[in-house]
């Protein structure tokens, strides 16, 4: 039976590999690492004594892949969610606080209500929000709804780096779109947010490892790509360090790297190379976080952090376009973001408790206009070699579901390849 090879054990990798698993075919999954997960990833942090994320990721309601993928390996029980859509911000500035509450069904009639919406706000302010619709492929989210404003300070800009990894002055418009529309357009329970009950290593990677095991897939560790042998328009040979992998002639591979790989192995192929940091702050209190409302996620507005995740008693912040922060020592980022965290939880101003903080210097291409063009299509010039990932031209931002939607994508290719 033909073989398909999969190199890349990252979200993108793993989707990929439990739908040709899912459809009974043979596959095998190279990863240079020494564990799956790539830029989603768990591990035990001595200093906090708990087992933390590299980074945190929500999954919404309007996410189907992710969910298709959890149910082929029967992990949605790995997630908590929300029962009902609701997102509370606090201004650490001036200690005001309020919660965004979509409504159920399309027609949003929440922003009708001064209770619902952003302070301050206007129901007209919103309109501008259907401008992504029609934006042009330079626009910046900031061309389509203003630079400045309550709405652009306090949902607009927040839901950007969120999303996109960037500020609305250089986040792509047309990226921002296909959110929009498949949450708030969709309704309330589209807006709800998940998160990994356990961690992303836990509840997200080892389930799809487990299954692609289970279900005769093969995972090969510490196997990083060299080079690909080419010869008249297919991929001949898979070049490791230790090793070479001759391809049948019904054969596929499926190269699910980062941009920055993949240009060193076919650099003939476009990729979005500009990156963006995302830095994370993960803090050991003495008792359990508490978010009010009993939520798990909080949006911190005039300060340095962007959002807070409530993990037990381990308080996680992001800040997303953190090229900037990304550069400055661990204790100085561990101060400005505990002032944060301090006046967001209503506690008095300290020395950090026990922290960690994580650097993702390139977390994901840099999802702005200029890069659009440079995401390639799923499907090579090349007759047998498929691509995958979030930076890869899914028509969604570099999330979770863009990457798994990338692996899906590629799989069905790959199995359909060769078919009379």
């Amino acid at each position: 039976m033909a073989m398909i090879h999969i190199v890349g054990a990252g979200m993108a990798g793993l989707a990929c590999a439990t739908e040709i698993a899912r459809a009974g075919r043979a596959a095998t999954l190279y990863e240079a690492a020494g564990q799956a997960g790539g830029r989603c990833r768990s591990f035990h942090d001595e200093t906090l004594d708990r087992v933390i994320d590299n980074g945190n990721h929500l999954i919404l309601g309007a996410n189907p892949a992710v969910f298709s993928y959890l149910d082929i390996v029967d992990g949605r029980a790995g997630l908590a969610g929300q029962s009902h859509a609701e997102f509370p911000f606090v201004d650490v500035r001036s200690g005001e606080r309020w919660t965004l509450r979509p409504n159920g069904g399309r027609v949003p009639w929440w922003i009708f209500s001064s209770a619902r919406r952003v302070p301050g706000t206007k129901w007209t302010d919103y309109l501008a929000g259907l401008k992504f619709a029609f934006a042009g492929k330079e626009a910046s989210v900031a061309d389509c709804v203003g630079a400045s404003g309550p709405l652009t300070e306090r949902l607009w800009e927040p839901l950007t780096v969120a999303v996109l990894n960037a500020s609305t002055e250089e986040g792509a418009a047309r990226l921002l779109w296909p959110v929009l529309r498949l949450t708030f357009g969709q309704g309330e329970a589209a807006c709800r947010a998940f998160v990994a009950r356990n961690g992303l290593g836990p509840d997200l990677v080892e389930p799809g490892v487990k299954y692609i095991l289970a279900n005769g897939g093969e995972i090969r560790f510490s196997q990083r790509l060299r080079a690909l042998n080419l010869s008249g328009g297919r991929i001949e040979a898979l070049e490791f360090a230790a090793e070479s992998i001759t391809l049948g002639p019904d054969d596929r591979v499926v190269l699910a790297l980062p941009p920055s790989g993949m240009g060193q192995i076919l650099p003939e192929i476009s990729t979005p190379l500009q990156t963006r940091a995302i830095v994370n702050g993960h803090f050991r209190l003495d008792q359990r976080v508490k978010i009010p409302g009993g939520n798990r996620l909080l949006g911190i507005i005039g300060g340095t952090a962007h959002w807070l995740f409530a993990r037990e008693d381990i308080a996680s912040v992001t800040v997303s376009a953190a090229d900037e922060l990304a550069t400055r020592d661990a204790d100085e980022i561990a101060r400005l973001l505990w002032q944060d965290v301090a006046r967001a939880l209503g506690k008095p101003q300290s020395e950090p408790p026990p922290y960690r903080i994580v650097k993702e210097k390139r977390a994901t291409f840099a999802q702005i206009p200029a890069m659009l063009a440079m995401r390639p299509p799923p499907r090579s010039a090349y007759e047998n070699l498929f691509l995958a990932g979030d930076w890869t031209d899914t028509g969604l931002p570099a999330t979770i579901e863009g990457a798994v939607l990338s692996g899906q994508r590629a799989a069905r290719l790959a199995l359909a390849a060769g078919r009379p």
